[in-house]
């Protein structure tokens, strides 16, 4: 049976480069980079060395970045310290409904501790209203968080004009770019970007590893406390090998990009284009044109999303749903339910997310199963039976 992995935007597939690296810090050059010591001291030479390759990414400074645990600690310091130490100036932020729950969780949790939290609502194909954005600036505001590109649905939102509306209000811009980041043309400084999320496990990096890109000048209070590494702004003992990882991993990204993205778009639209023509009754979610260049998302009538993959699963094909089943909720996914789908709509959705290693076969392997997968449960649904009645 062939394996066909769809599931890239939940994590990916750790390159033999960054294994290679990331053993080499376990292995031979252990040493902490806190110590004086030539053998510490090359450890700290290589966490710089990835600094400046993460920069490079994204084009910022080294010393703007800061390695953390992953991206939902990115998101986290990001909210938090910067509602932190601009008390004096405000509590409130504006965020979007579409949110990674990084995100929206942080907000919920700040706002029992007295902030105050505009969530904008979004359109059917999952985009902010830049007027609302401007409308929801208030005197007490410090704060927009909107991410790059949605992990459920694709959409990418207007990073650089929510930027510029930020820089014009002189308040601070946060964008979780965990999905964007080795994908899409990312320059921080163009963009008015003033930090920025990263994760080293979804550019074929480790998982346990990513960053925090930080703007020179922005005032932000620690959301770990102890020794004085990271520039006295995150203790702890830095993760080497992670830390070299997701190095590696960022050089590969900047230097494939080009190439990725030409792949993944030819792979996502003939993708998209099959499941269109060759399933009756399915929705698109997310913007047509404006989107991920590995992500598709489907909802298909009178199927549930969760026995989809199950089925999808048998044939060897990984994938994820949009409805949050799987996480011990029955409540479909809070991002299909913001574009205005119905309940029913939304429980039957499915995403694949590609990868530079999947390969036309997969697509057209993938394309013929779900024909297959969803003509069989419909035949099984009281309801595509009762449809025409």
């Amino acid at each position: 049976m062939r394996k066909v992995y769809l599931d890239n935007a939940a994590t990916t597939m750790v390159k033999d480069e960054v294994i290679e690296e990331i053993n080499k810090y376990y292995r031979d050059l252990y040493g902490n980079p806190s110590s004086i010591y030539n053998f510490g001291q090359l450890a700290k030479k290589a966490v710089y060395g990835a600094r400046e390759k993460v920069a490079r990414l994204i084009n910022s400074s080294p010393d703007e970045v800061y390695f953390t645990g992953g991206g939902s600690e990115a998101d986290n310091w990001a909210l938090k310290g910067i509602l932190s130490a601009n008390e004096k100036k405000g509590n409130h932020i504006i965020t979007s409904k579409i949110e990674h729950h990084a995100v929206l969780h942080t907000c919920q949790y700040l706002e029992k501790n007295g902030a105050e939290v505009t969530y904008l609502d979004v359109d059917e194909n999952g985009l902010i209203d830049l007027k609302q954005l401007e409308e929801s600036i208030k005197d007490n505001t410090v704060m927009i968080s909107i991410m790059f590109a949605n992990n459920e649905i694709g959409t990418i939102q207007p990073v650089k004009e929510i930027g510029e509306i930020a820089k014009n209000h002189n308040i601070y811009f946060h964008t979780d770019a965990v999905q964007a980041v080795g994908n899409e043309y990312i320059d921080v400084k163009e963009m008015n970007i003033d930090m920025l999320s990263i994760s080293a496990h979804k550019i074929h990096g480790p998982k346990g590893v990513g960053a925090l890109y930080i703007k020179k000048g922005t005032r932000i209070h620690n959301l770990i406390h102890g020794g004085g590494q990271e520039k006295k702004l995150r203790a702890g003992t830095e993760n080497v090998p992670g830390i070299s990882g997701l190095g590696v991993a960022a050089d590969l990204a900047y230097y494939n990009l080009d190439k990725k993205r030409e792949k993944l778009l030819k792979l996502r639209n003939k993708l998209i284009n099959r499941i269109s023509s060759e399933v009756p009754e399915c929705r698109l979610n997310g913007h047509p044109e404006k989107r991920h260049p590995g992500n598709v998302n489907f909802s298909f009538k009178y199927i549930e999303g969760e026995s989809l993959l199950l089925y999808l699963d048998m044939e060897g094909i990984s994938a994820s749903s949009g409805s949050a089943c799987t996480s011990g909720s029955l409540d479909p996914s809070h991002v299909l339910m913001a574009i205005g789908l119905p309940h029913e709509i939304a429980h039957g959705s499915l995403r694949l997310s590609l990868s530079e290693y999947n390969t036309e076969e997969d697509v057209d392997y993938t394309v013929e199963k779900i024909i297959t997968v969803v003509k069989r449960l419909r035949q099984m649904s009281p309801l595509y039976n009762k449809r025409e009645e």
